[in-house]
């Protein structure tokens, strides 16, 4: 059997990152078994689906690298094929039309709570004969079996029992003849061999319903997992008052696709005691087996802390690539400064995110329009302006440009004015950043590029000159 797992997200909204760890969970499935991955579109909300959404979707998907092997389906285009299943049930006699009215329905409920029992329709319509009444739409309903129970045998919380006396007749298409979420859902599963069904625990009563309908059908069933849903640091209910909930929020605050897939996976599954997982590691160590049956707390920290571990491993080109978004996003124009890749390497250490990241790398392609305050008034004194002096004309003379000269250039200074090696990095550092603090001064000196060098601390110069002025 080939694995056929599948991500059917709804074009309503942002791709919440607990539907982009269930894609995850599927596209692992399926990549460790060899399996195909598909991605639906059910768009049947049409009056709240977008095509915006839609794209969000795809690019959601495209950042985490979550490539998939069949579709986009839609479900809207896939009409003819849910009229062409309702035909055969009605004809089969596993559906019938409803001719009841809402208030009808209503009065049904309100009776049936008068008893005490489930809200419910009372199926009144199951055994109508004769002709229909005039003027009336009639909805289409699943014929439910009145007996025994379903069974739902999930791999993560086990035999699960619904009696089928509890399962009304779910209505499959509308007055208006479009078809209803638990009936589209059945019918793409079947029709795409979907083998397993791992999803949000939110489905779990759904399933009984749908797995009575794939029976009627004459459907294979396929294995169902149903993950827990992930909840804020409070322990309710993950909401846009916990922070980021949108991957491309994620994204936006500077966070890496390794860095979110790592923090996702953990979230509900477990390998030993172990935290960082290449794509490669995931995939081979991925069990739905192992899938945790509580739900998963968002811990804000242990993000960060996995980006922070990405920026500084993975390759500084591929970090660059990323922080060329962030830096275009705060208006830095890198294509004549330093190569991108080198300020990866100069500042990983120390940035978490790669907002921070291109905050912290600002100066290396745009010369600081002022000096902190506090840093001119401690470093760019009257006894500061003769070792900026000394540092300018010893920089303008070293070759090659590289860190190992320039370092010899600014350690020659302190020796010749009798200073620690710190008295005459932190003036210098000031002058060119404007702050005080950056990478080693030699590593940021090489990135500031000759020019750029001597062109601040000309300026730090003047600075002071009119500083002293009274």
């Amino acid at each position: 059997m080939t694995v056929r797992t599948r991500f059917p997200p709804s074009p309503t909204g942002m791709l919440h990152i607990g539907s982009a760890r269930t894609a995850l969970f599927n596209w692992l499935y399926a990549r460790k078994l060899g399996g195909t991955f598909i991605l639906r579109i059910e768009d049947t909300d049409l009056e709240r689906s977008t095509e915006d959404a839609v794209q969000i979707i795809f690019e959601g998907m495209a950042w985490l690298g979550l490539d998939y092997d069949e579709g986009p389906y839609y479900q809207t285009r896939r009409f003819d094929r849910y009229r062409e299943v309702i035909g055969q049930m009605l004809a089969a006699g596993t559906a019938y039309h409803c001719y009841c009215s809402r208030e009808e329905i209503e009065a049904m409920r309100t009776t049936a709570m008068a008893r005490g029992d489930k809200p419910r329709y009372d199926g009144r319509c199951r055994q109508r004969s004769g002709p229909p009444p005039a003027g009336i739409a009639p909805v289409v309903r699943f014929r439910n079996p009145t007996d025994g129970e379903v069974v739902v045998e999930d791999r993560i919380h086990g035999m699960v029992r619904f009696a089928n006396r509890e399962l009304d007749d779910l209505i499959i298409a509308r007055s208006d003849g479009s078809p209803t979420y638990n009936f589209t859902v059945v019918v793409d599963d079947m029709d795409m061999a979907i083998t397993h069904v791992i999803r949000g625990d939110d489905h779990l009563n759904n399933t009984p319903r749908q797995l009575n309908i794939l029976a009627a059908l004459g459907a294979p069933l396929p294995v169902y997992a149903h993950v827990p849903m992930i909840l804020g640091p409070d322990g309710k209910k993950l909401s846009k008052r916990h922070g980021a909930v949108s991957v491309m929020q994620y994204r936006d605050e500077g966070f890496l696709p390794e860095a979110l897939l790592n923090y996702l996976v953990r979230m509900g599954w477990a390998h030993g005691d172990d935290e960082i997982f290449s794509i490669a590691e995931m995939i081979d160590k991925f069990d739905i087996a192992a899938l945790n049956k509580s739900a998963a707390a968002v811990n804000p920290d242990k993000l960060l802390w996995l980006n922070q571990h990405y920026i500084k491993t993975l390759a500084p080109d591929s970090v660059g690539q990323r922080l060329r978004r962030h830096l275009a996003d705060a208006g830095v124009d890198w294509s004549a400064g330093p190569p991108i890749a080198a300020v990866v390497e100069a500042l990983r250490e120390r940035a978490r995110t790669l907002v921070e990241m291109a905050d912290a790398c600002r100066y290396f392609y745009v010369e600081p329009r002022a000096y902190e305050d506090k840093a001119a008034r401690a470093h760019l004194g009257s006894d500061s302006a003769p070792v900026l002096a000394d540092l300018r004309e010893r920089l303008a003379a070293v070759e090659p440009w590289t860190r190992e000269a320039i370092h010899a250039a600014v350690a020659a200074v302190a020796a010749q004015r009798d200073l620690k090696l710190g008295k005459v990095a932190q003036p210098l550092r000031v002058a060119l950043t404007g702050g005080t603090v950056s990478p080693p001064i030699d590593v940021t000196c090489a990135l500031i590029g000759r020019e750029g060098v001597s062109g601040r601390l000309d300026r730090a110069l003047v600075y002071i000159r009119n500083s002293l002025k009274p």
